[in-house]
């Protein structure tokens, strides 16, 4: 099968690239490379360095005529958001109604959306199922949230088949400082570097920290299964910033010791994922232990890739 894969130069995007191509399908990538690295792209795979706001990016459907998108694209630093709403909303929300149209147009089967736990906001009881209400704290997680909805619409109006994945805090080798699961790459580098990290707040506030190759997994499986479905993505598992912290001491030894820094506006307490029906309607659980995937994540930093 022929995929595209938006924002397939960077973090979660490239891992996806990779899995495909290792299984045989035909992949183009789409990125303006804003975030995206080149050097992550195959070789085995096209690849158009394009905005997704881009009128151009019809072109690239028509030459294509992909059977699949997997949509990753997007502006996902939370700051930024809150500074340039307008460049925030353009790229999430107008950027994906862009994509959409093309899929419509060029009769693409299904597409699979990355959403984000930031559609859940603050939250109002533990572990966060599907069916929690929504209600994002930033413009990241209405820029996010919104064109769920439109998939929805698109479904109802044009037939267009979807299935929405919601990221725990997703780390893992290639991860920016940016985006959900930066505090790992933000703590791998400091240790690293024989530096104290900083935690914001006490360290107690707790998140769901899901391995990248078992979010590659999700993806691949929402191909074939999940149609017209919203699913969590993580562990289900509980880890505070200090449990985060305690492992790399184990991991990379030394007696370094955090600066503690008065907790950021808008940070939520404590998330975790309830994934069960990620795993009956995608037959999907998250196999990569905290301990396993944190071991990959800092070898690939320790190389300098």
């Amino acid at each position: 099968m022929k995929v595209v894969v938006t924002g397939g130069a960077g973090f979660i995007g490239s891992h996806i690239v990779d899995r495909l191509i290792e299984e045989g399908h035909d992949v183009v990538v789409v990125d303006n490379l804003s975030t995206g690295n080149v050097g992550q792209i195959r070789p085995e795979g096209e690849f158009y360095q394009l905005d997704i706001t881009d009128a151009a990016l019809e072109e690239v459907f028509a030459k294509e005529r992909p059977q699949f998108v997997i949509h990753h694209a997007a502006q996902i630093d939370v700051q930024k958001s809150l500074e340039d709403p307008v460049l925030d909303a353009s790229v999430n929300i107008l950027g994906t109604v862009n994509l959409l149209n093309c899929c419509v147009k060029y009769e693409v089967g299904k597409v699979i959306y990355a959403s984000t736990a930031a559609v859940y906001g603050v939250p109002q009881y533990l572990p966060i199922d599907e069916n929690h209400p929504v209600g994002p704290i930033s413009n990241y997680g209405i820029s996010k949230y919104t064109p769920e909805q439109y998939l929805k619409v698109y479904q109802e109006m044009f037939g267009l088949n979807y299935t929405v994945l919601r990221y725990a805090n997703v780390y893992g080798p290639r991860q920016g400082v940016k985006g959900e699961g930066g505090v790992i790459c933000i703590f791998a580098n400091k240790f690293l570097a024989g530096q104290a990290p900083f935690i914001f707040g006490d360290g107690s506030q707790t998140r769901d920290f899901v391995y990248v190759g078992d979010v590659v997994k999700a993806n691949l499986a929402a191909l074939e299964k999940g149609d017209g479905g919203v699913f969590n993505i993580g562990t289900g598992v509980q880890v505070s910033v200090n449990e985060l912290l305690e492992q790399f001491k184990l991991l990379l030894g030394g007696s370094i010791e955090p600066v503690y820094e008065p907790p950021r506006a808008g940070d939520i307490r404590d998330s975790v994922f309830d994934v069960s029906r990620a795993a009956e309607v995608l037959d999907w659980q998250s196999e990569w232990s905290l301990e396993d995937g944190l071991r990959e994540t800092v070898k690939y930093y320790q190389d300098g890739d």
